[in-house]
């Protein structure tokens, strides 16, 4: 495989120093709704009205969207070029965030979620192919790293700041403060990123081999839905199950995302060092899967459900970073964006699967069952990246 290196550009020295500050910025914005519908989610079934079956949905409204549009999202960003592309994923997500404020019914919900799918679809591609064009070689894995704990950022904000606000505002109020931030990253994304170069003509459709591709994909299938499913159902697990103040039920959240971003940064900067980084997803799977045991344990034993929280995010969210830090290692520089967008659409098809899949288990066995069922998940996607080509 021929790895591309670009030689430094007075863009890459002078912009640089802001693309990791930027791109974690609008990881954490791209799946910024994700999280508040997770950590408000208790005050979205009892203040709003909407049921718990309509929170599985809106997870499955916006990440199929998501996955559909990754199939041709990375050719876009490849054409039009990655910071135009990042811009407008920015006034995107403020957008939705404004409609999921302002919504009063279930069908204007999921209409404001799926609009969110499509920044989703577009933040990894344009986010990789940044770093491609404005970071040294030998920082794009420490810089993948702090870009992709951006989702783990948003995760923290939404459990605790912005649910701290609801709690003072109302849950509506939050969610447009989101949006008001959404908007200021996409400011400052357009006045500090370089201009997007001239399009060169791609040489191959992938600079990755294709099996490694797929391999990752379905990898990511799996990580996806059993992440969403915690995601989407923790504060309310933490709510209906272990009686926690909707508050306190959010600070699950907010333990995750913590965690979710040292457990990203670490793993990705260890990533970074080897020459093949994705021997590291099977251990992580393996960690990723004691925790969801553990989650199911904490429904008799309720202080595990915090280490449990913790475990997910260092393991789980961990290895969507490194699954990352191997495209960007790999991938053609003419055509990372659809490389990354390969990967992602596995991803987001998980979010879509992962959370209906989970409501349906709990209706019919509880809680305790659908958290094995997680850890299932995690366990096969640990399976599918130690198999041998």
């Amino acid at each position: 495989m021929t790895d591309v290196r670009e030689p430094e550009t007075p863009a890459r020295a002078a912009h640089g120093g802001w693309a990791p500050v930027l791109l974690t910025a609008a990881m954490s914005v791209s799946m910024l709704q994700l999280f508040l519908i997770g950590a408000l989610g208790p005050r979205l079934v009892t203040e709003a009205g909407f049921s718990r079956t309509a929170l599985g949905l809106t997870t499955t409204a916006g990440f199929g969207v998501a996955a559909l549009l990754s199939l041709t999202a990375g050719r876009w960003v490849d054409r039009l070029g990655a910071r135009r592309c990042l811009v407008a994923l920015l006034v995107l997500a403020a957008a939705a965030l404004a409609l999921i404020g302002s919504a009063t019914a279930t069908a204007v919900l999921l209409a404001a979620v799926a609009l969110g799918g499509l920044p989703q679809a577009l933040a990894n591609p344009a986010t990789n192919k940044i770093i491609i064009a404005a970071v040294e070689p030998a920082r794009r894995g420490a810089v993948t790293g702090w870009k992709q704990s951006g989702v783990q950022l948003g995760a923290f904000a939404a459990g605790l700041p912005l649910a701290a606000l609801a709690g003072w505002t109302g849950w509506r109020a939050a969610v447009w403060t989101a949006a008001g931030c959404a908007l200021l990253v996409a400011v400052c994304a357009w006045w500090l990123l370089p201009p997007d170069p001239v399009r060169l003509p791609a040489r191959s459709p992938s600079g990755q081999p294709a099996v490694r591709v797929g391999r990752l994909s379905m990898f990511s299938l799996l990580l996806g839905s059993g992440i969403a499913s915690v995601n989407t159902y923790l504060a309310l697990f933490g709510s209906q199950r272990l009686e926690l103040d909707p508050v306190v039920a959010a600070w699950l959240v907010a333990v995750l995302g913590v965690t979710g971003i040292a457990g990203r940064v670490g793993w990705s900067r260890r990533a970074g060092r080897l020459d093949r980084p994705a021997v590291l997803l099977a251990p992580l799977m393996a960690g990723a899967c004691a925790a969801a045991l553990l989650l199911g344990v904490s429904g008799r034993v309720g202080p595990l459900v915090w280490v449990a929280a913790a475990g997910v995010g260092a393991f789980a969210a961990a290895g969507n970073a490194v699954s990352m830090v191997t495209v960007v290692r790999g991938a053609d520089a003419r055509t990372a964006g659809r490389a990354s967008a390969l990967v992602s659409a596995g991803f987001f098809g998980g979010f879509a699967l992962g959370p209906p899949a989970f409501s349906v288990v709990v209706d019919a066995a509880g809680y305790t069952s659908a958290w094995l069922v997680v850890a299932a998940e995690f366990a096969l996607a640990a399976l599918i990246v130690v198999r041998r080509r």
